[in-house]
Order: C-alpha cells, then structure tokens, then sequence
C-alpha cells in the first residue's frame, strides 16, 4: 500500500496516508495523524487488499494500533468519493451506499485479478523450491481449477519446463486446458491425478484436496494452496501423511511488493480515467 501511495502521488495525487509502517510517509506523501484527518475532503480512499472486518477493521501491519473505518466516517469525504476496498463488509456496503458513495471492491475483478496471478503465481514456485529437493523442471506438476490464477499458474510452470496437468470440473475448461496444451483431467478424478505428482498448486477455494487424494500422493509431495482461506486442501491429513503442504495467502505484497503496490496504483488511475470519461 506504500508503494501504491508513491505511485499516485508521483502521478501528481495529493496523498495523504495513515497507519503504514515506518516512520516516514512514502515519497510525495503525506502523514496523517488518524483516519479521520486523512479521509476530510478526499475524493478518493484507499483500503487494503485484505478483506474489511465486520467491525470495521482494516488490516496492518506489525504492531501498529488497530485501525477502523466507521460508517460516519464516510461523511467527511468529497461528494462523488470513490472508495476502493479490496473486500468490504456488509456494513461498509450499506453505509456507502446510503451516502451515495462509489464503493469498487477490486480483489475480485477480473482486471486486478489477472494481473495480480503473475506475482501470486512466482511466489508459489518461489515456495515449491524452497520446499522440495526436486526441480520443477521435468517434475510433475498439477494445477487445480483454471481461473485467472490457475492459468497463470500453469503457463508458469510449462516455461520452467514441468510437465503440466491442469484439473477442473467444467467441460469447457477441459477443453481449453487441452487446447492449451496442457494435460486435462476432470476434478473428479483429482485422486487418481494425484498418484504420480511432484507438485499440487491449488487455486479453488473449496475442500478439493481431500484425505481420499492425500493418501494416494507420494511422501515427497509439496502443496502450495493459493486459494483464499482456509484453503482447498486438508492440512491436517498431509500432515498426518508426512506431505508438505503450505498456505501461500497474500503472496503479491509478500513476495513483491513494488510489483502489487505498483498493480494496486494502476487499477485506480484506470477506473477514476474511465469513469471520467463515461461521465
């Protein structure tokens, strides 16, 4: 978020930030001393990419005091304010909404999304090779489910030479994973795909790696489960078997995060330029 704040503000913003770690505000920016003096006049806010908490609690980093955006707050803002929330809670929804403000949830667009999968995707290899005394080249590999991440995911893994198996439940992503070429094989097949495998990245956030496939893999396995928690995979069971298998949430701004904070800035500048030109 940092990094995003920059971003802007080198676009020529007026930025003005709270709660970010460290002592000074980032280049071009402004420090506030509470939420409040940051959000009078704003045209724009800014939330983390971490989900809104029902009490209204963002997210932060490191021993930083809890910071909370109430409804009320949200009348301090410029009229016609966007706020953009990577997931905002019900309450944020409802208090936007009553007040006429713009609310862009953008962790689920297709954009951000899209774009985001590519660091997502370099930190789950990043932690596979840190996992396995194999390399991924010629190794194995199976991707679960095909979404933005999943795609990725598997173009990734063909460049650094695996041999690539993507699973997935519809008929026509099985047909554009052979398309691709890619090894298709139904998700409801997943424990027999699971026999022969080096390496399991899973994008579906939902329990498909169940205690059933975890009991075929081999011993030497690595799971890397990118999918939101708690994740698509039973960790108790891969313990219980002896498998390596590791919940990656947040890897963008863990494993680069000039790259998500600079992904973050140009998702705003894009969607405040087509909103500009709508009007």
């Amino acid at each position: 978020m940092a990094e995003a704040a920059a971003g802007l503000a080198a676009l020529g913003a007026r930025v003005w930030v709270t709660h970010l770690p460290g002592d000074a505000a980032p280049p071009g920016c402004i420090r506030c001393g509470s939420p409040d003096e940051a959000l009078s006049g704003a045209g724009v806010v800014l939330l983390p990419v971490q989900a809104v908490e029902p009490d209204g609690r963002l997210h932060t980093e490191g021993a930083l005091p809890a910071l909370y955006i109430r409804p009320e707050a949200l009348d301090r803002l410029a009229p016609g304010a966007v706020i953009f929330a990577g997931l905002a809670s019900e309450t944020l929804r409802t208090a936007a909404a009553d007040r006429k403000r713009t609310l862009v949830e953008y962790r689920d667009r297709d954009d951000f999304a899209i774009y985001n999968s590519v660091p997502s995707a370099e930190g789950a290899l990043q932690m596979a090779m840190e996992a396995s005394p194999l390399c991924l080249f010629d190794s194995q590999s199976l991707v679960v489910g095909f979404g933005r991440t999943g795609v990725t995911m598997a173009q990734m893994l063909r460049g650094i030479g695996a041999h690539v198996t993507v699973a997935a439940q519809r008929e026509t992503e099985l047909a554009r994973i052979y398309a691709c070429g890619y090894r298709p094989l139904a998700l409801a097949n997943l424990t027999g795909g699971m026999a022969e495998t080096d390496f399991v990245f899973n994008t579906v956030p939902a329990l498909v790696v169940t205690r059933s496939a975890l009991a075929r893999a081999p011993r030497h396995q690595v799971i890397v489960d990118l999918a939101s928690a708690p994740g698509g995979v039973d960790f108790t069971a891969a313990e219980q078997f002896g498998i390596k298998a590791l919940l990656a949430p947040g890897l963008p701004g863990k494993v680069a995060p000039v790259t998500a904070g600079r992904i973050v800035a140009t998702l705003v500048v894009r969607y405040l330029s087509h909103r500009e030109e709508r009007a």
